[in-house]
Formats: C-alpha cells, sequence, structure tokens
C-alpha cells in the first residue's frame, strides 16, 4: 500500500522526499553498505572457484571471466528493463529485496559446481539478483532526497557502497586462507566462505523487507500503462542530458566491472605465477582491489561536494576526465603486487568513484518521477550494453595481450564521454 502522508523529515543534513520517513532512509542507508559489496564479492569468491575446485589453467582465466560476466550481461539486459517497470508498477521493496535473496542463492550454489557449464549457470542466477538489487539501489537513491541534498546523499551512499566493499571483500575474501589455516579443506573453506556471505544477503533481505518504503512514488491513478513504462526509458532518451547520463552509465557501469573483474583476477595470476598457493594469490589480489575501493570510499564525501555545487553536467564531465586518468595510469604498472604500484590503484579508485557518483547525479536530477525506474531501467540497460562490450574484449585481451589492456580500453571510452560532456555543456551555454 502507497505511503501518501507528508512529511518534511530530515536524516542529519539531508532532506528527504515527501513521505519517506527517516526510517526508512535508515533502512537504505544500511541497504547501501551491502549492496555493491555483495554484488562485487561474486569475482573474488569465482577466482578462488576457477583455481581451487575447477582447477582452470591461469592462462584461460581472463579469457573465462570475460565469458561469464557476457552471459551476466545478457540476463541483465533482458531483465533491467523488465524490473524497472515491475518497480513502477508494484514499488521499490519487494524487488530490491528479493534480490539479496536471489544472490544468496546464487552465492550458495557457486562452490558446488563441478565444471564451467555450471559455473556459467550459477552466474546467471547471480545476474538475476544483481539486477534486483542494482535497480533498487539507484531508483530508491532517486526517490529519497530532495533535490538540494541529492548530491549529499549520494555522496554518503556512495561512501557506503565503498565502505561495503571494502569490508565485505577483505573479509570474506580473506576468509578461505583463515579457514585452511584452521584445518578446512581448500574445497570446504571456499564453501562456508560462500554459504557465510549468503546468510548476509539474506540478513539484509530481511532488513529490507521491514524497513523500506512501501508503494511508489506517484497515485495509482498516475501510473503509466506497463506497456508505456517499458518503453518510456529509451523515449525519454530524447533529452540530451538523459542521453549523456545513459552513454555514462555505458563506461560507469564497465568501470566497476572490469574493476571487479579484472584486479583481484591481475593480482590473483601474479600471485600464483611468483608461486603462491591458491588461497594466498587470492588475499594478495584481494588486497589491491580493496586498496582502489578505500581510494574511493575515501574520495566519495569529497567528489560529492562538488556535485552538490556544480551545474550536473560540468559535474559529470569533470568526472569522466578523473576517471580516464585512473584507468590510463595502470599502463605504468609492471608488477600489481609491489608496493610502488598502489599509487595508481588509488587513482583508479578515485576514477572509478567518480564515474559512478557524477552518472548517478545527472539521471537522479533528470529522471521523471512518473517513469524513474524505467528510466534508471535504461540507464542500467546502458551499463549491461557497456560491461558487454567491455570485458569480452577486455577478457581476451587480458589472456592474449596483456592484463591491463581492459583498463586501458575503459580509460579510452572514458575520455569519449568526458568529450560528449564538453560539448553538452558548451550547447547549453550558448542556448543561455
Amino acid at each position: 500500500m502507497t505511503d501518501n502522508s507528508s512529511s518534511n523529515a530530515k536524516l542529519g543534513p539531508i532532506e528527504l522526499a515527501p513521505s519517506v520517513l527517516p526510517r526508512h532512509a535508515w533502512s537504505f542507508l544500511f541497504a547501501s553498505f551491502f549492496s555493491i559489496g555483495m554484488v562485487t564479492f561474486v569475482s573474488i569468491g569465482q577466482a578462488y572457484i576457477m583455481n581451487e575446485h575447477l582447477h582452470i589453467p591461469v592462462s584461460e582465466q581472463g579469457t573465462l571471466s570475460g565469458d561469464l560476466v557476457f552471459w551476466t550481461e545478457i540476463v541483465t539486459l533482458l531483465l533491467f528493463g523488465p524490473a524497472g517497470a515491475i518497480m513502477d508498477r508494484i514499488g521499490r521493496k519487494p524487488v530490491y529485496a528479493t534480490g539479496f535473496l536471489v544472490l544468496a542463492i546464487a552465492y550458495l550454489v557457486y562452490p558446488l559446481v563441478t565444471d564451467v557449464f555450471q559455473l556459467t549457470i550459477a552466474r546467471m542466477i547471480y545476474a538475476v539478483g544483481v539486477v534486483a538489487v542494482t535497480s533498487g539501489l539507484a531508483t530508491v537513491l532517486v526517490d529519497y532526497p530532495k533535490e538540494r541534498s541529492r548530491g549529499k546523499l549520494i555522496a554518503i551512499v556512495g561512501f557506503l557502497n565503498g565502505l561495503g566493499i571494502v569490508i565485505l571483500n577483505q573479509f570474506f575474501g580473506g576468509l578461505p586462507k583463515t579457514l585452511v589455516a584452521r584445518g578446512f579443506s581448500g574445497t570446504e573453506a571456499g564453501f562456508w566462505a560462500h554459504a557465510a556471505i549468503a546468510g548476509t544477503a539474506v540478513l539484509a533481505a530481511i532488513v529490507l523487507f521491514f524497513g523500506l518504503k512501501g508503494g511508489t512514488p506517484v497515485r495509482h491513478e498516475e501510473r503509466l500503462p506497463l506497456k508505456e513504462l517499458l518503453t518510456s526509458g529509451f523515449r525519454h532518451a530524447r533529452n540530451p542530458r538523459i542521453l549523456l547520463s545513459y552513454a555514462a552509465a555505458f563506461v560507469a557501469r564497465g568501470d566497476q566491472s572490469i574493476i571487479g573483474t579484472f584486479v583481484p583476477l591481475w593480482g590473483m595470476t601474479t600471485g600464483i605465477a611468483m608461486g603462491m598457493e591458491p588461497a594466498e594469490a587470492v588475499k594478495k589480489g584481494t588486497f589491491i582491489f580493496i586498496v582502489s575501493q578505500a581510494a574511493a570510499l575515501l574520495w566519495a564525501p569529497v567528489i560529492g561536494i562538488f556535485i552538490d555545487r556544480w551545474n550536473r553536467v560540468t559535474a559529470l564531465t569533470f568526472c569522466m576526465g578523473l576517471a580516464a586518468i585512473g584507468y590510463l595510469s595502470l599502463a605504468m604498472i609492471g608488477n600489481p603486487l609491489e608496493t610502488y604500484s598502489l599509487i595508481f590503484f588509488v587513482l583508479l579508485g578515485i576514477g572509478q568513484i567518480s564515474a559512478f557518483l557524477g552518472s548517478q547525479s545527472l539521471i537522479g536530477q533528470e529522471a521523471p518521477k512518473e517513469a524513474r525506474g524505467s528510466v534508471i531501467g535504461a540507464f542500467n540497460i546502458s551499463g549491461a550494453i557497456g560491461i558487454l562490450f567491455i570485458t569480452t574484449t577486455g577478457g581476451r585481451l587480458f589472456d592474449g595481450m596483456s592484463p591491463k589492456a581492459p583498463f586501458i580500453i575503459v580509460g579510452a571510452v572514458n575520455l569519449l564521454v568526458m568529450a560528449g560532456g564538453m560539448w553538452l555543456r558548451a550547447r547549453e551555454a550558448k542556448d543561455g
């Protein structure tokens, strides 16, 4: 049932939209901590499964990782549009919470697979959860603040996303090594680490079921027909700002996928080549991933201040420039596990979170209330297409050319979106 009561509630400095109460916002912040951390753990866990459970040759793991992301994005391409339309019809809460339950199922299945086909099926189950969780996160992030507080809430959510990535991946990524040290076999350690993160996903789902605001932001009589909702996201691309945000999503979601997929894999394969055991190599690969996410965590509040004060197109353009610098700087790395390389992973994290927050701020400002879930769905579809292109190409280049290749591709695409932002900002200034 939709809560239509008026409210001028606040959560600290955040002014909340009408009918959004502090308890709704607290529940959303709780979910923000877990959402992206739960999604990104798959790459760390998958690297362990490929080595310890399935014994995939290191020379094939880049291509296989890219292929698994490909099938993930095929699922997301099919489901992001319907998920957005469904959220506009029945509300955000049931979709968002169910997403965590599906992630829990996927993580329970992952350590039980015995071949690449089963691993692919598990990854596709995971993809269904990703659609629901990321759609819920993005749409609620647009729903809950008043416009003048949007940048502040985006920065807080970005900070919590980063904190969740750092803490959850550091803890669960290191759990197999801890369990092996306590006498578990390598496969048993992999199972219990995945079971633990599955249980955490169930806890997040319970909090969302009881804590998020029910209903939709519009009255029943204002809701668009389902068919129109399915097409409205792409129809709104006639707005050049929404079109630019879709282009930003193409690379910004690819940013997150590239980092989550190929940074841990780069560190892990390097560690194995140096003679490390899989559990130790995964821990090393997780560490450089955590460094990048810790940098993102600390940078999110800083860039959030500027996003709130600047024109949103200007902010997005600047953020894309930072992302290009971060990705292209990795070309200077030799061994990713050497200490000097950490500064480049710091730049990577700063660029990645900037691209994410810049794209979210622009789509949050421009998405119309009556079709918000659908526009966010189209935004996510654009991101899924970007991930398809970047990870399938990048996975093969990772194996066949260099582990740096996927990052160079992303850096180049960031430069193109930055150029598009500069063009749009100049056009708007000219039009007055």
